[in-house]
């Protein structure tokens, strides 16, 4: 039998470094019994060569596509928006089972072609914990974007947005330039520390965040911590307004109160001037901040509201949807090697709880489309995983 191959996407997403699978992981499917292609890239932190060395089969960028048909296709973010029917299997973050903005289009090019698609937000283990996340290295780099921009509101007066940023070679880089940005903060407040609260602080996304504090020497009296039991009573919530820095790190998977708006932001006395949404749930219809409705970019990393409203001080906010890959060695190569047991586990799929529970999901989200958009071919019914691979 031919061994199951993986065929590594080269990103498509403006400043996205990160990589699915990294030269390490690559090492370890191979001497599993997989075959793996990877697609050269121009923007991957890791260099051709070190897939190559690794021992994969470099291939043209973007030949996806025209792999063969029993190839899976893995990547992270999203496809580019086109229509073409989808053929394959692909493993990668897709944005789509949440009811997000064109989550229909997106979900409908699967059946369409007879492809599947297995999110990697939802590959669960058998205790319902997903088995791969970037959600540390978010909130290390939103709360990172976050304290750097409080202090550039005062080193600049406030007057112009936070200037772009590029990726970092490594997680000590960037701390050198928090730090740095942090001390010229503190020189315009008489070395008054930012307050800062962490919503969602227990999960891995909050203990990322807080880990960026610490490591660039914010007290943990400066830190409010809180989660479920602090949220319970329903928002808005004055802490919120009260705080120089909010972070907002929850997995926002139900319709809960506001944690705050611009209505009751306008309602007293506010310190806030910097919002971060790591959870980044822009398009989503119960996002429970919900000014932060637009995308920002490492290149366009903030958004102010109107000035007219917002002025003293000034409030922004950083809705990036990779902020991993701010730090995208050590982010793929943690979240790469806590995918691979999965992946090894495609061998044996139809024993596995992770791709049985994924394909069944897959399923279930194309029977909601619309009719005109269910259109499969091929698809199996009922509770059979779809076919991956050989």
């Amino acid at each position: 039998m031919a061994p199951i191959t993986f065929h590594l996407r080269s990103e498509d997403k403006k400043l996205e470094h990160r990589s699915a699978l990294t030269p390490n992981t690559v090492r370890e499917l191979l001497e599993n019994g997989f075959a793996v292609n990877v697609e050269r890239s121009p923007v991957r932190i890791f260099r051709d060569i070190e897939f190559e060395e690794a021992g994969a089969t470099l291939v043209q960028t973007g030949s996806w596509p025209d792999a063969p048909v029993d190839n899976i296709i893995i990547g992270l973010k999203e496809l580019i928006e086109e229509d073409f029917p989808l053929v394959h299997t692909h493993i990668q973050f897709a944005h789509c089972y949440k009811g997000q903005g064109g989550w229909e289009e997106v979900l409908s090019r699967f059946p369409r072609g007879g492809g599947t698609l297995y999110d990697m937000e939802f590959l669960e283990d058998e205790n319902g914990r997903r088995v791969a996340a970037f959600g540390y290295h978010a909130g290390y780099a939103g709360m990172a974007l976050a304290i750097m921009d409080w202090a550039w509101q005062l080193f600049s007066g406030g007057k112009t947005p936070m200037p772009g940023k590029q990726y970092y070679k490594n997680v000590g880089d960037l701390i050198e330039e928090v730090k740095a940005d942090l001390e010229k903060g503190l020189a315009k407040t008489s070395g008054r520390i930012p307050q800062i609260l962490v919503i969602g602080a227990l999960g891995r996304c909050g203990g990322g965040a807080l880990d960026l504090c610490r490591a660039v020497g914010i007290p943990e009296s400066n830190l409010l911590k809180w989660d479920m039991a602090e949220t319970a009573k329903g928002g808005p919530f004055i802490e919120i307004r009260e705080s120089d820095i909010f972070v907002n790190c929850i997995y926002l998977s139900a319709d809960i109160p506001k944690f705050v708006t611009e209505d009751f932001l306008k309602q007293g006395p506010r310190q806030l001037s910097v919002v971060a949404d790591v959870s980044c749930d822009t398009s989503n219809p119960l996002n429970p901040i919900p000014f932060c409705n637009k995308p920002t970019y490492f290149d366009k990393p903030t958004i102010t509201l109107p000035e007219s409203e917002f002025c003293n001080p000034p409030l922004s906010y950083i809705t990036i949807d990779h902020l991993p890959s701010l730090l995208p060695r050590e982010a793929s190569e943690s979240f790469s090697a806590a995918l691979l047991p999965s992946l090894l586990e495609l061998k044996n799929r139809s024993n596995s709880r992770v791709w049985q529970k994924a394909g069944q999901l897959f399923h279930d989200k194309v029977a909601t489309l619309p009719p005109q958009l269910q259109q499969a071919k091929g698809i199996p019914n009922g509770n059979v995983v779809p076919a991956v691979g050989p």
